[in-house]
């Protein structure tokens, strides 16, 4: 490995342990302390308007339904989120935030402006445009590897699928 590429990597990591330490420490720290990460950008992702599907929310978190039901169950007890059945069809969960997860998740993306005002804050107006086309572009390089990824999952279980089909009727037959 090249030392720009050495340097880049171990700076990639030292950014998201930083940035994860720094949220961890801020909400301990503040009014919202009962919450973790992982419960705070549930509520994020349940969003503060009208509400959502338990599938919707899983899927934007990139979790499954029943990993969120754990975290949805937790933030019930806690009074930031509301669930009910919709009244059309008994088998859909919506869920909702309450007043308090609403200001919950208020505070949270006020961090995120806070942490990202004092980041650019020393930067003239050419070095901010410059650093947020850097960082897109590694945010756009990140999310095409997450996309391949999910691709070749994608290909691999529909693979297994056929294989255990075939491995079937070839058994049956």
């Amino acid at each position: 490995m090249k030392i720009e590429e050495q340097e880049m990597a171990d700076c990639l990591v030292r950014i998201l342990e930083n940035v994860i330490l720094t949220e961890e420490k801020s909400i301990r720290q503040g009014y919202f302390s009962d919450l973790s990460i992982a419960e705070m950008h549930t509520l994020d992702a349940i969003g503060p308007y009208e509400a959502r599907t338990m599938t919707e929310t899983a899927n934007s978190l990139g979790i499954t339904t029943g990993t969120l039901t754990v975290s949805i169950d937790r933030l019930v007890r806690k009074g930031y989120v509301t669930r009910k059945r919709d009244e059309n069809d008994r088998r859909i969960v919506r869920i909702s935030l309450t007043r308090e997860g609403k200001i919950a998740s208020r505070m949270h993306g006020k961090f995120h402006g806070v942490l990202a005002r004092h980041i650019l804050e020393p930067y003239s107006e050419e070095e901010k445009k410059l650093l947020l086309k850097l960082v897109n572009d590694i945010d756009s390089f990140l999310e095409a590897q997450v996309e391949k990824y999910d691709n070749a999952e994608s290909i691999r279980m529909t693979a297994r699928r056929v294989a255990e089909e075939t491995r079937r009727r070839n058994d049956d037959g």
